[in-house]
């Protein structure tokens, strides 16, 4: 069983309360990248790419652990990208257009090992429609919540289930930010059983 320390690659406190489930410890560090979208970036490859340059970003800070990095997309149907919101406004727009739509969203995962220069890297796809929503129920729901720091405009977790019909998928963590099912696979991957640690 490997001892290596785990480095979670993310200042979200929502991914952090996520893999504080598997009983593990590890270290939080914030990465500084460029989350711009590249031209002809399809929403699964610009979801992985970010992942990735979160863990690599820290790689030489950290080269004794193994660096988990994730970042989620959201697209509407027609491609349009949804981001975090950062205003009452924006979240408004996003939920307009969100709404009677079926938005999938994307998190990219990886996880590095910066002493072997070895990763394991996967994205995870999660389907959510959205119920027709009207103006009062968007404002009440946006009053409530304030979402303003998730991708989508809304907290799954909380009162955010309000707004759908449906959601389709493997693992409904990835829409808090960090898909478990797959990262716990990464781990056994490697040797490290969250079940088998004392």
């Amino acid at each position: 069983m490997s001892s290596r320390p785990l480095l979670l690659a993310s200042s979200s406190p929502y991914r952090q309360e996520l893999l504080e489930r598997f009983g593990l410890p590890f270290e939080t560090a914030s990465p500084d990248i460029d989350e711009s979208p590249r031209p002809g970036d399809s929403p699964e490859q610009l979801a992985t790419r970010l992942a990735e340059s979160k863990a690599r970003a820290l790689a030489n800070q950290y080269p004794q652990h193994w660096i988990i990095g994730s970042d989620q997309v959201a697209c509407l149907p027609d491609g349009a990208l949804l981001s975090k919101p950062g205003s009452h406004e924006q979240a408004v727009s996003q939920l307009q257009r969100s709404s009677g739509q079926t938005v999938q969203f994307l998190t990219g995962l990886t996880l590095l090992d910066p002493s072997a220069d070895r990763a394991q890297a996967h994205c995870e796809r999660f389907s959510v429609q959205f119920r027709e929503l009207s103006e009062e129920e968007i404002e009440g729901y946006l009053n409530k919540e304030q979402p303003y720091d998730c991708a989508g405009s809304f907290r799954m977790e909380g009162l955010g289930i309000t707004l759908f019909k449906a959601m389709e998928g493997r693992d409904p963590n990835s829409l808090i930010g960090l898909p478990l099912i797959a990262l716990n696979d990464m781990l056994r991957n490697w040797g490290l059983n969250p079940l088998l640690i004392r």
